[in-house]
């Protein structure tokens, strides 16, 4: 049986999910879907390409409309749907992490970044340093919080994550970067807008 490349990307995924990123091969994978691991090399040109598709079709399923306002607003909804987008799959914080780190795509957050920051008014290098850091932010605490909870769930460690892996948590850091950027760019902090506090 033939497979189209989307085709392959969504086992990919179910693969990922049931058996986690280090168990990911073309190998198993191929084993999955019934065909010799060289047939998904007509699709992928290596696994790292592969790994690529699967993290920004992970992103796309969590994608959600960027609602209206000002930029403070647009961030915060950009780097929640990015961090949900992530935990929603096993070991997806650490794909996506690793799929932009190293260039090969996942870049639609930090493109909506960039756009919700320009439109913003702010400086070009202030930009790319907020989206960036607002990436690192987001990318970090998710791999943290998604680490702790697999690990929590194997029996490994207490499966209590407590506030610092939860949602509150990563809304407050979340508004101290965004306030950062704030002050960065001249405006005023206002209280309530990012997160709470």
């Amino acid at each position: 049986m033939s497979y189209r490349r989307h085709h392959v990307v969504e086992h990919a995924i179910t693969v990922l999910d049931a058996y986690g990123l280090g168990d990911l091969s073309m190998r198993r994978l191929g084993a999955e879907l019934g065909v010799q691991p060289s047939a998904l090399y007509h699709h992928f040109k290596d696994k790292q390409t592969l790994l690529a598709a699967v993290a920004d079709e992970i992103l796309a399923r969590g994608e959600r409309p960027v609602p209206e306002g000002d930029w403070p607003d647009q961030v915060t909804a950009i780097c929640a749907q990015l961090r949900d987008a992530m935990l929603a799959y096993r070991d997806g914080a650490e794909l996506v992490a690793t799929v932009s780190a190293f260039g090969l795509g996942a870049r639609a957050p930090y493109d909506a970044l960039v756009a919700a920051l320009s439109a913003g008014g702010l400086d070009d290098r202030l930009v790319r340093v907020a989206a960036r850091t607002l990436l690192h932010f987001v990318l970090g605490h998710a791999g943290d919080e998604q680490t702790h909870l697999q690990a929590g769930s194997a029996g490994a460690i207490p499966d209590d994550p407590g506030d610092v892996h939860d949602g509150a948590d990563f809304a407050v850091g979340l508004a101290i970067v965004v306030d950062g950027i704030r002050v960065r760019a001249g405006a005023p902090v206002t209280g309530g807008r990012s997160g709470p506090r």
